[in-house]
């Protein structure tokens, strides 16, 4: 999740006088009280609504059931309010719209990660903590984000920080229930089923029955569309619609994979005690506390975050939000770039996917930018107005997948002679829609490797009667250039011949590799590229030439069989010199169009410097090609590519 704050500080004084004007200016009952206004069914501006200055701003702490720091008290979080000046005294009630975040109090300005220089299976050398982030006691205006496009429109916004930050009492746990939870009681005060205090510690209430409709909807990117996702999962009665935005749904996920350490693209060696110290800016009083129960006492203990093996296990597990899918009661609707490595598409795809399979209201936007990116402007205007105040608008409709897709896929192919256009330059506005993610005509095509991948080998319709061939790790040799070399001794390289036709991918590629190695322990990358590869930026931490990308690692061989989500708790065992390891594994999820004039390829190596630990130089791997293959989601399938020229 990309590291930032969205905080603006507000004079304390300023706030006051805005609200006694505005309570001011409500002595005088109104006559009717002014209605939101629909079109198209959509929410639109109120004249009467527009005026900031009339707003009702007001803070205060609600109580969770949980006491994070263990102090003998439950945890209350910081809440802010502003709403329209006619919920005070004018009879109107209104839905909310809710961001929660860790960063709106600000974060660290430090930087000390993890060292990536170590050989697999070792302990990882000691890490210097971060600076802790600067703590504001004084700054009661949480943030002023989502305010002056939704409360003209008739909602009110609603912010909290999470546990552990800003002035929200208890400690920041980073994925586990305190961080999950404190949402549902926040959403329980706006509906009256949860106790909102004027202070962190006293007993004088602030209720929202007044003014609160009592239907809620959340949006956030990155950490903050983590929070409303993970509110959803509790159930929580009144929280309708939620609209994560690249949302880390699994930190297994985020800092893992399939058996191995990974870095989130951008940030390489961190992980979940690197993020703890980045985000806890709550009260200095109580940090040495947070350290020893959760930092020292959970994340960096033996059973903890774990960068020796990468392994899975039960500290990882309480912090997956797919388990607690089934207890989600609100319509989502997940947006995700399909060149996002920060937070990977597979995020959003495998609660899409759990949510489809159990019958409940979800959506998917895809777009081919990288970190963050909101669904259009209308789409979410339409969710909020139809789920929050009932519009019949066509949401949800009978199309779920919401694709957008490059403006020179959609134009007519280009003969193979012709210079190719360069994908994800030109991107449509307006996505396309599906009845599904894959799109329908999608079907799995498995190719085999054919012998010669130091250089640029054949990906065939049929696996080859033996053969085997080696790459020697080094991760001085960046993907990019490895994909861009005609020949290497560091990567094997399998392509299909030159295209004829432009060739649509949708869904998500898997591997299956039969591979033995000379050490006990070796990363192993996977790259689905276009070539010649474009190593332009496309996205977060990926390049035009991508398609997408994945990691595993050999020692947990057992646990990788069918692909799919990785939550095993099966430990890894260490390689021996020749033996041969079965894995089977996802990449990325991805829909890209491959024009006519490009080649489509599976890059095979083992250090990825973007994202893996940085073994020393020497490590070889070998692949048995006869065992071996690449299951591709392919629109139209085999016939596809047959079109394409491919025999």
């Amino acid at each position: 999740m990309s590291r930032r704050s969205r905080c603006r500080r507000v004079r304390p004084l300023a706030a006051l006088v805005a609200v006694l004007a505005a309570r001011t200016s409500l002595a005088q009952p109104s006559a009717k009280p002014i209605a939101p206004v629909f079109a198209n069914g959509m929410a639109q501006v109120v004249p009467e609504w527009r005026d900031s200055t009339t707003w009702i701003r007001h803070d205060l702490w609600v109580e969770t059931d949980f006491d994070s720091d263990r102090d003998g008290r439950r945890d209350r979080v910081h809440v802010d309010v502003t709403r329209p000046a006619q919920t005070e005294g004018g009879g109107l009630k209104v839905p909310v719209l809710y961001g929660s975040s860790p960063y709106f109090a600000g974060t660290s300005r430090d930087d000390s990660n993890w060292n990536v220089q170590q050989e697999l299976g070792d302990p990882p050398p000691p890490r210097r903590p971060l600076a802790a982030p600067v703590h504001q006691p004084n700054r009661r205006r949480i943030s002023n984000a989502l305010v002056n496009e939704w409360v003209p429109r008739g909602f009110a916004v609603v912010h909290s920080s999470a546990p552990g930050t800003g002035l929200s009492q208890g400690c920041a746990t980073v994925g586990d229930y305190p961080e999950r939870a404190p949402m549902k009681f926040v959403v329980d005060w706006l509906n009256g089923r949860a106790k909102g205090y004027t202070t962190p510690t006293g007993r004088d209430e602030v209720r929202a029955t007044g003014w609160s409709t009592g239907k809620v909807g959340m949006i956030g990117t990155s950490y903050e569309g983590t929070l409303p996702l993970a509110a959803a999962t509790t159930g929580v009665k009144g929280l309708e619609v939620v609209v994560p935005v690249s949302p880390n749904t699994s930190y297994y996920l985020y800092y893992r994979s399939n058996g191995l350490v990974r870095s989130p693209g951008g940030y390489l060696g961190e992980d979940v005690d690197v993020l703890y110290d980045f985000v806890a800016s709550g009260d200095p009083a109580t940090r040495a506390t947070c350290d020893v129960l959760w930092k020292t006492g959970v994340f960096t203990a033996p059973n903890g975050q774990d960068r020796a093996t990468g392994d899975f296990n039960n500290f990882w597990h309480k912090r997956d939000l797919l388990p607690h899918v089934k207890h989600i009661k609100a319509a989502v609707l997940l947006a995700h770039g399909l060149n996002d490595y920060n937070v990977t598409p597979a995020h959003s795809v495998r609660i899409y996917d759990e949510m489809k399979a159990r019958g409940r209201p979800v959506g998917l936007y895809l777009h081919q930018g990288g970190h963050g990116g909101n669904p259009p402007a209308e789409m979410l205007n339409r969710w909020f107005s139809h789920y929050l105040y009932g519009v019949d608008n066509g949401v949800p409709g009978d199309q779920s997948a919401f694709i957008v897709h490059d403006a020179a896929a959609q134009a007519p192919m280009a003969p193979a002679a012709a210079p190719t256009p360069n994908p994800r330059l030109r991107a449509t506005v307006a996505p396309t829609p599906f009845a599904t993610f894959p799109v329908p005509g999608t079907v799995p095509v498995t190719l085999y490797p054919t012998a010669g991948g130091r250089a640029i080998a054949t990906m065939a319709f049929a696996p080859v009667a033996a053969g085997a061939e080696s790459l020697v790790d080094n991760v001085a040799w960046s993907g990019s250039a490895l994909a861009s070399a005609t020949t290497s001794s560091h990567r094997l390289l399998y392509a299909t011949p030159v295209l004829r036709d432009t060739v649509h991918l949708s869904g998500t590629p898997r591997v299956t590799l039969r591979m033995s190695a000379n050490v006990k322990a070796a990363n192993l990358s996977v790259w689905l590229v276009m070539l010649p590869y474009d190593s332009a930026r496309a996205g977060a931490q990926s390049s035009v030439g991508n398609v997408s990308k994945g990691w595993a690692d050999l020692q947990n061989a057992k646990a990788l069989r069918r692909g799919g989500n990785y939550a095993s708790n099966d430990r890894g065992t260490p390689l021996k010199p020749g033996e041969w390891r079965d894995v089977t594994f996802d990449l990325e999820p991805t829909d890209e169009f491959i024009p006519a004039g490009k080649q489509l390829a599976v890059m095979i190596m083992s250090s990825d410097r973007e994202f893996t630990l940085w073994p020393k130089p020497g490590a070889e791997l070998t692949l048995d090609l006869a065992k071996s293959s690449f299951r591709l989601p392919v629109v139209g399938g085999v016939p596809a590519l047959h079109n394409a020229g491919m025999r």
